[in-house]
Parts: C-alpha cells; structure tokens; sequence
C-alpha cells in the first residue's frame, strides 16, 4: 500500500506512562505525529507530554477496563487535535510470578483478559468511527505469546492469542473501506513486565532459560520495538516482528508448534520446574542467572508492553 506519513496524524497510544508505550510515543513525535497519551498513572503521563511538547501531546488518565474513560479520552483528543488517524492499542498486564492453570488464582486469570483482551476491544471500538472515516490504521501490542505454548502463563498466551484473531477479522471487515489494521509481536523487553523472567522469580527464570533456545531467551530494549512500530505503521504492515529472529516461528508456526510441546511434555527439567510450581517437589537444576540483567526500567502495569 502507499506510504502513510506520520506527519500531522494524531496517534493515540494507550499503556504509554513506560516501557514499549514510551518507547514509542517518542518515535511517533519524532515522526510528526500529535500524541494522545492515555494510562493509569496520569502524572507519568504528564511528564512524558512536557518532553514531548505539550503543544502535540495530551495525556489522558484512564484504564482500558473503564469502557466510559476510554470513550471520553477518544473525545478528548479528537476535540483537541480535530481527528483521530492512528490507535496503538498497547496497554497490559502479565501475572507477576508464573502459575499454572491448576493453581492461578481466578481473579488473576480474570485480571489479565480483562485488561489485556476486553481493553484492547474497547479502545478498538470507542476509535473505530474515526480511524475508519479517515482511513486510519490501528496496531494492537500482540506478542509472540500469540502463538507460544503458554505453559506457566496460560492467561497472557490466551489473551494474545484472542486479540491477534480480532485484528485479522479487523483486516478483513475494513478492507472495503481502507482502513487498516495490524499487530506488533515483540519478543523478550527490557521492561517491567519481563523481570519476573529476567531475575525477578527464580522459577520464571529457569523456565525461560530452559524453554528458549538462547537464540530466542534474551531481551531487547524498547527503542529497538518503537523504531519498528513507527516503520510498520507508515507502511500499514500486518505484522510487525521484533526482533526479526522471531519470525521463522511465526510464520512456520503450524509446523513448529506441534514438535515444541512434545519437546515441551517430554522435558524432564521444565517438567521438574512445573511440579514445582504447583507444590509437587522441588525443581530439578536447570541454568540460571541469580543477576538480573536491564530487563525492569519501566516500572508497573500501566507500562503495558510485553513480555513475549
């Protein structure tokens, strides 16, 4: 499709007090873009408009599980920057220690579609007369986790899941309009949703070291994600990978999923880690690093990006 320059569209990210949504607000302005900045932590928010200029940047304190917030924030920027062209729907959340589905409590699970599926889906819908009257484009934070086994981590594998579906029946139903849609999968982040797997829980870390190839385990900074995203919404792309290494598994992943849980069932170390997990006995030695790398810079929930 042609190119669609980001200069002069305003662009609303949700998730953006940290991490990914920061990232990325800075690369959106650099850009030209005019800012809507909603999260839950509006004096984070605040100060990132001030760096930003707060001529083109407006922040909006709101939770993408409050239907009525998020549809007043809509209304705010629309009101202040007279349109609404681009929507990076990037808030969520991840359990803070890994569970399984015998043992993760309801209200966590619960916590976690609420925020990462149902907000995604209100965001989308309370934008979606204006970004289709402008033949704009929505990219929702996806995750790799849209096609991993979600071992120890069932609830944000299914939300990611769930929310890369909306996008592609998105794709199709504004096809006639020209509109678009499509849908960041990051890998391992340097933020504070990934230090559970970077230090933050013994047990989390020693699965992700012995699940992911070493190729696969490490973690990129959020500047390397906001580049691509402000590249991938210029050019309307579908699907926007970071980093690259990850893209065989997506796209082969009809083929590869099926051989990584039998790996998955038959290894004897994340076996042991699991057991562990649910009371069962203790874990079997697996690698692991006791020092936690730069994985954790962004601090809380409303930083909503991804651990993969």
């Amino acid at each position: 499709m042609p190119k669609y320059p980001l200069a002069g569209r305003t662009v609303l990210v949700t998730g953006a007090a940290g991490g990914i949504g920061s990232a990325c607000a800075h690369a959106l302005r650099a850009r030209g873009a005019n800012l809507a900045l909603l999260g839950r932590d509006l004096a984070s928010l605040t100060a990132l408009a001030r760096t930003l200029g707060e001529d083109r940047a407006l922040p909006l304190g709101a939770d993408v599980t409050d239907r009525t917030a998020v549809e007043e924030a809509v209304a705010r920027t629309v009101d202040r920057f007279g349109g609404l062209d681009v929507v990076f729907a990037n808030a969520g959340v991840a359990p803070t220690r890994p569970a399984t589905i015998a043992t993760t409590e309801e209200a966590d699970f619960e916590r976690i579609i609420e925020v990462n599926l149902m907000g995604t889906w209100r965001t989308v819908r309370a934008a979606l007369p204006h970004v289709v009257s402008g033949r704009g484009h929505i990219l929702v934070n996806c995750s790799v986790y849209a096609y991993l086994n979600g071992a120890a981590n069932a609830a944000y594998a299914a939300s990611k899941a769930a929310v890369e579906q909306l996008v592609r029946a998105l794709r199709v139903e504004w096809g006639r309009c020209g509109a678009t849609a499509g849908v960041l999968y990051p890998g391992w982040v340097e933020t504070g949703l990934s230090r559970v797997a970077f230090g933050g829980d013994r047990l989390a870390t020693r699965m992700r070291e012995t699940a992911f190839p070493a190729l696969l385990a490490g973690a990129v900074r959020p500047e390397a994600v906001a580049d691509r995203v402000v590249d991938g919404i210029e050019r309307r792309a579908a699907g926007i990978t970071v980093p690259r290494r990850w893209q065989p598994v997506g796209v082969l992943r009809g083929v590869i999923n099926p051989l990584v849980d039998r790996r998955l069932i038959r290894d004897t170390r994340l076996q042991s880690l699991l057991r562990a997990l649910e009371g069962a006995g203790p874990a079997e030695d697996a690698p692991t690093h006791d020092v936690t790398p730069a994985a954790g810079r962004s601090p809380g929930p409303s930083a909503a990006v991804s651990r993969p």
